[in-house]
């Protein structure tokens, strides 16, 4: 797994949000949130498995909307940043963080509703594993997103310490077919790399995202997209 030394030390998890979801950073970390509820709807009383959880961001935001979730992180330091996330919100009782490898997860077969993953896949030096233990443990819906091979990140991503996996949408197909999933949807976003909206201001931010959505409404757009969210179901 890319950067997974790197994921657990303090003063990375200690920076991680601000980091990210500052500034233009807040656009990203809406549009990932929508994707989540959009993919899991409707919430309510769903048993649901987060994987990666890190700082916790969604795994809260799906408890107080009546979920009862389990994120799981291989970082103790992530772990610790999102448990005081919950211990400060209003439904720390709905919540439960573990240490554990995505790869061989610690829970008997059809144990969830949804098992989703966020910012994961492009980390993974087998995806195929992780999407097949996610794929045992779900019993409805499983939700993923990842970096596309054919957009702008291909170019941002050599600048990056760790890289990232890219995915063609044959590669995706081909994952869920090998682990007996079914597409249900695909959504495509962000054809300005993530890199470059977490540089700006939000007042230079906004605009360009407005430009950004308008481009991804043409046909072209969805071909330039860096980022993709895919909902499967299980068979």
């Amino acid at each position: 797994m890319k950067g997974q030394e790197w994921y657990q030390t303090e003063q990375v998890a200690d920076a991680y949000e601000e980091k990210r979801f500052s500034g233009g950073g807040r656009l990203i970390d809406r549009r990932e949130k929508q994707a989540v509820l959009d993919a899991v709807a409707p919430i309510d009383e769903q048993r649901i498995l987060e994987l990666a959880c890190g700082t916790g961001r969604f795994s809260v935001m799906l408890a107080e909307r009546g979920a009862d979730i389990t994120g799981l992180d291989i970082s103790p330091a992530m772990l610790g940043q999102a448990r005081r996330k919950s211990r400060a919100s209003s439904v720390r009782d709905r919540i439960e963080f573990l240490r554990g490898d995505a790869g061989r997860l610690p829970f008997p077969d059809d144990t969830f509703d949804t098992v989703f993953a966020i910012r994961f896949f492009h980390l993974a030096d087998t995806p195929a594993q992780f999407l097949s233990e996610m794929q045992r443990v779900a019993r409805r819906r499983v939700f993923f997103d990842t970096f596309n091979a054919r957009s702008a990140r291909s170019v941002y991503n050599w600048l990056l310490p760790m890289g990232s996996r890219l995915y063609t949408r044959g590669d995706v197909d081909r994952l869920l077919t090998d682990v007996g999933l079914e597409l249900e949807s695909a959504a495509h976003d962000f054809i300005v790399p993530y890199g470059v909206y977490r540089s700006l201001p939000g007042s230079v931010a906004n605009p360009l995202r407005e430009l950004d959505t308008g481009t991804l409404k043409t046909p072209i757009g969805r071909y330039l997209a860096t980022v993709s969210y895919w909902t499967a179901r299980v068979d």
